[in-house]
């Protein structure tokens, strides 16, 4: 019956709300009733001690000053339900500047004999001050109680903890309150400021991260463990994570105060962790100036530009104001959502879309011709591994042939910059995507030998990214998502990780680095065990391996290394001036004999058998340890 209750009023409340003229006329109302109360309480309940025409004009008076500086506080703008600290503070600086001009203008009343409506007693106004400030007081604190009390949820609400007891962490806190559907049901506050432990803020108890235990969390019921810190430090906020992420609490993560849509916040924007938060990597520093003097002004042409690096990298590119941004992609659809996301991004920017493969020579070269791009970024290839392991006529054609095509229309048409975006497989390559891309390497470095020609040619290479399109993370997260099992290759599988805005910045500063032919190398930190990124998942989403999601090993892919290079033991890697990046010295090639055999495949590519291709590619690449090779001798 209570709940039958519950439930309608808090429909009512949660489809109307007082308007604010409403909520000023009710006050209005108290402060000019009240000032009649405090004439009748002050002369013993006599009416005949005090002259009543005199006592409605002076409640004019009072009334008028009073709303003067209601709307100069805006006392009432607030709404009620949500009533705040804050809004307590609006109402005492309104009855306090009030208070004070009608005293000064009681005693100016006295002082030149003033009409005796302006002689206000001091006793009548602080007993009328209090008697006002308090039922203002009440009257916001019993809706706030009764919406609270109305306050319904379908579903149990879930205890949570606030890390962080400052502004972002009460501001969360207040957001918990004045959820509607009732996610979450604060239980206290972590916070590493000693002075704070032990005490109350905002009315809930602030903990030191040590009681953060098995014991604790059982005992408390805590399911939900919210960040809620400004700019914390990514070293810091991986500390956390780990101590926390084995506690079964699903760890959420209050977004940057610039997301907010219109400067507000609400329960559903609070996030999940994210695994790259676990790496605590320290902000990338670029040479902006360096970078913005290569860029700024520029028509800029991106291949690949759809895909997860080619579109951050657009995206990167955009704030160096090029004079045009030329986006090239076969895929259509891809290509859809990357327009719609630099419409939001930016506007204003110009910025073409150009549904093309670079492959098609007549086609690039039209663009070429008409847009006379100034620099090249080229991320267009194929590169999901057991995929291309069985297409190396296709790997081949896109991924060595494209890059011939746009290398070649580069020189033609003077380029200033080909910048080649190539992988970690592409070091001591196991499978057809990594051999091809080791070709397109060999490919770059011999154009950039060719005499008298005005391009700078810049290979980068990193390794894995995390949340590009195809990559292990989206696919946990999807197979966590469906109930499990999540499945893992091999239990010692590693790889090297980096954010895909962490490997686009990195690409622009290597971009304008150097003067053409090195392979610019990123620090990818130490490699990690792919069974660790899907225990680390399954805990970040509040849930416990092998229990609530079964990991299931299904055995090395065809071509799939146990770990990853970054470049080759006959590669000296020098340092540069970003500690991020460094480039790996190779030994001298012929490029010219590389560039024939490659010209030679292209034309005859799809007259080859897929072991002939192999071949080629191994000839091209000799510590090519290809298994296909391997189990057909």
């Amino acid at each position: 019956m209570v709940e039958n209750i519950k439930g309608r009023v808090f429909k009512i409340f949660r489809k109307y709300s007082l308007p604010r003229w409403v909520v000023l006329l009710i006050d209005m109302s108290s402060v000019y009733f009240s000032f009649l109360i405090a004439y009748v309480l002050r002369y013993n309940f006599a009416p005949d001690a005090f002259e009543a025409s005199v006592v409605l004009k002076q409640g004019y008076i009072v009334l008028a000053i009073y709303t003067l500086f209601m709307v100069v506080f805006k006392s009432y703008s607030g709404m009620l339900r949500h009533t705040t600290l804050k809004d307590t503070y609006k109402i005492i600086y309104s009855n306090f500047f009030s208070v004070i001009v009608l005293f000064a203008l009681t005693i100016l009343s006295r002082r030149f004999e003033w009409n005796t409506v302006f002689n206000i007693p001091g006793s009548i106004l602080l007993i009328h001050s209090g008697a006002v400030t308090v039922f203002l007081f009440v009257f916001r604190i019993a809706i706030r109680m009764f919406y609270e009390f109305a306050s319904y949820s379908k579903h149990p609400r879930r205890n949570a903890l606030i890390y962080g007891s400052g502004d972002v962490g009460i501001l969360v806190k207040r957001v918990i309150e004045g959820d509607p559907d009732g996610h979450f049901r604060l239980k206290g506050f972590i916070d590493d400021n000693r002075k704070l432990q032990g005490k109350e803020v905002d009315g809930f108890p602030v903990y030191s991260r040590q009681v953060l235990n098995k014991k604790f969390i059982d005992s408390e019921e805590i399911e939900v463990f919210i960040i809620a810190i400004k700019n914390i430090e990514p070293a810091k906020k991986k500390e956390v994570l780990e101590f926390m992420i084995d506690l079964g609490c699903e760890i959420l993560d209050t977004p940057a105060f610039d997301t907010w849509i219109n400067g507000q916040f609400d329960v559903n924007k609070l996030k999940k962790v994210e695994l790259e938060d676990l790496l605590g990597r320290e902000p990338i520093k670029l040479n902006l100036e360096r970078i913005e003097a290569g860029l700024k002004g520029k028509t800029i042409l991106v291949t690949g530009a759809a895909g997860s690096i080619g579109s951050e990298i657009a995206m990167q590119l955009i704030r160096f104001s090029p004079k045009l941004l030329l986006l090239v992609d076969q895929a259509e659809t891809p290509s859809f959502y990357l327009n719609e996301k630099l419409k939001d991004k930016c506007p204003v920017c110009n910025y073409k879309i150009i549904i093309g493969d670079v492959t098609g020579s007549n086609h690039m070269e039209n663009i070429f011709i008409e847009y006379r791009p100034e620099i090249v970024f080229h991320a267009a290839a194929y590169k999901h591994v057991p995929v291309m392991e069985h297409q190396p006529h296709e790997a081949f054609r896109v991924n060595v042939g494209g890059t011939k095509i746009i290398t070649d229309l580069s020189i033609k048409y003077g380029i200033e910059k080909f910048v080649l975006v190539s992988t970690d497989k592409a070091v001591n390559p196991t499978n057809v995507m990594g051999a091809t891309k080791k070709i397109c390497e060999l490919l770059v470095q011999s154009q950039s030998k060719r005499k008298n020609i005005k391009t700078q040619f810049i290979i980068t290479r990193f390794g894995n990214v995390l949340g590009s399109n195809g990559s292990v993370i989206p696919l946990f997260n999807k197979q966590i998502a469906d109930g499990g099992p999540v499945t893992i290759t091999h239990p010692d599988i590693t790889r090297y990780f980096m954010t895909i805005p962490e490997a686009c910045q990195l690409v622009l500063e290597a971009g304008f680095m150097g003067n053409g032919g090195q392979i610019f190398v990123f620090d990818m930190g130490e490699p990690i065990k792919i069974a660790d990124v899907a225990y680390n998942l399954i805990r970040l989403s509040g849930l416990e391996p092998g229990k609530d999601i079964k990991i299931k090993y299904t055995g090395l892919r065809p071509g799939e290394k146990l770990y990853e290079e970054l470049f080759t033991e006959n590669e000296d890697l020098l340092p540069t001036h970003n500690p991020k990046i460094n480039i790996a010295k190779a030994n001298n090639i012929d490029g010219e004999i590389i560039m024939s055999r490659i010209d030679r495949t292209l034309s005859t590519l799809y007259k080859l058998e897929c072991k002939e291709v192999i071949l080629v590619m191994k000839e091209l690449v000799p510590e090519y340890a290809s298994k296909q090779l391997a189990e057909t001798n």
